[in-house]
């Protein structure tokens, strides 16, 4: 049975849903640093970069959340001080992004190496992050019958006492699975930018797809839909325009040479 919380000591909880998030980036980092330690790297600026994207995932996160729920904001403000839940995985993917592009341009650091340091990494953290998901009942799917359903009775978020389609399995098998894709293709190809443009384009076909079977429709749509669908889309053209660029020019350098 999925519980949140998952032990108490005294007046404090240790809640399933911060311990995934805490585990994972953990894990992250450590993939990171030893990583770096052949791409001459110093800690220093790892550890920096670490920081720098979490509050800039965090507060991505948060900013698209609102964005989102701009009409439920209006009649409930008490939204906008709730920091223990709301938070849109897109928006802090481009928050830490551009988080970490600002320490790399004042630190004179080669942004794109950095990104392909960092990409399967995220990934990696995404995976026991939707763990903790699934321990807390959000990013539920929708209602099934199917053998694989999952039933939640303690939940918060998801509706309790109904089979549910396990959206957070199947995005955090997907993660890692894109974790260990991107780590084996990063020992094969030294493009800058490469690593980082499969990770953006991974995921944005996984979510494209993983949203058709969400069940909190909370989290808004525009049209056939979700926002996240059209933030998937965006980011997938966007993307692919900036590789067949960097594929173009590498091409014309290697014609040149």
């Amino acid at each position: 049975m999925m519980k949140n919380d998952l032990l108490k000591l005294g007046p404090v909880t240790i809640y399933g849903y911060g311990l995934m998030i805490a585990i994972g980036i953990v894990v992250a980092y450590m993939v990171v640093n030893y990583r770096a330690k052949n791409r001459q790297l110093a800690q220093s600026h790892v550890s920096s970069l670490t920081i720098w994207g979490l509050l800039g995932g965090f507060f991505g996160a948060k900013l698209l959340y609102w964005i989102t729920q701009y009409k439920n904001i209006w009649d409930h403000p008490e939204i906008l001080w709730d920091l223990t839940a709301g938070y849109v995985v897109f928006g802090g993917i481009i928050g830490g992004i551009l988080a970490g592009y600002l320490y790399c341009r004042k630190n004179k650091l080669n942004f794109l190496q950095c990104l392909d340091l960092f990409a399967p990494s995220i990934a990696l953290a995404q995976g026991f992050g939707r763990i903790g998901c699934l321990l807390a009942g959000c990013c539920y799917g929708e209602e099934t019958d199917s053998w694989f359903g999952i039933t939640f009775h303690e939940s918060h978020f998801a509706p309790n006492g109904v089979k549910l389609i396990p959206t957070q399995i199947f995005e955090s098998v997907f993660n890692f699975a894109v974790f260990f894709i991107l780590i084996w293709i990063a020992r094969r190809v030294k493009l800058d930018g490469f690593i980082a443009g499969l990770y953006l384009i991974f995921y944005s076909l996984g979510r494209f797809v993983i949203e058709f079977y969400r069940g909190d429709i909370i989290r808004g749509s525009v049209g056939m839909f979700s926002t996240s669908q059209w933030i998937s889309i965006g980011v997938l053209l966007v993307t692919c325009t900036i590789y067949i660029s960097m594929l173009f020019r590498s091409n014309q350098v290697a014609a040149d040479e």
